[in-house]
């Protein structure tokens, strides 16, 4: 089948336009940046990875739907978001990958802990003692 004919297969023209509205605005880029692959792309992505069940990085390049970490970043959570609150998200079937939540403000940086002088002498010296070697010739 051609590249072109699955992904009309994966997300019809009908199915597009009932969809499409609901996607949010792509952001701006002042920077400029990578082209953006297609939300439409993204989505047949992810239609293609959810109906043959192959991990997310394992998403074929030949479709042009970018990788799939790609289709999932981009979509997967407005997807989830949608069916969430039409109440079409089986919980019982669901779960949860704590990756994919981020903790809330996370944790404190310390502060460097700076080596004290007289340390780096001394392991300097005990590695260049014979007795610190850790192979020896008998």
């Amino acid at each position: 089948m051609e590249e072109g004919a699955m992904a009309k297969e994966l997300l019809p023209d009908a199915l597009w336009a009932r969809i499409a509205p609901l996607l949010p605005p792509e952001p701006p880029k002042p920077k400029g940046g990578r082209p953006r692959v297609s939300d439409r792309a993204a989505l047949t992505g992810i239609l293609f990875v959810l109906k043959t069940g192959i991990p997310w990085e394992y998403l074929p390049a030949e479709m042009g739907c970018g990788s799939g970490m790609t289709c999932w970043r981009r979509l997967h959570q407005v997807l989830l978001e949608e069916l969430a609150q039409a109440d079409r998200i089986d919980w019982d079937r669901a779960a949860l990958d704590s990756a994919a939540v981020p903790a809330p403000g996370g944790a404190k940086k310390r502060a460097r802990t700076q080596r004290i002088a007289a340390n780096r002498a001394r392991s300097a010296i005990l590695w260049s003692t014979p007795t610190a070697s850790r192979s020896r010739s008998w």
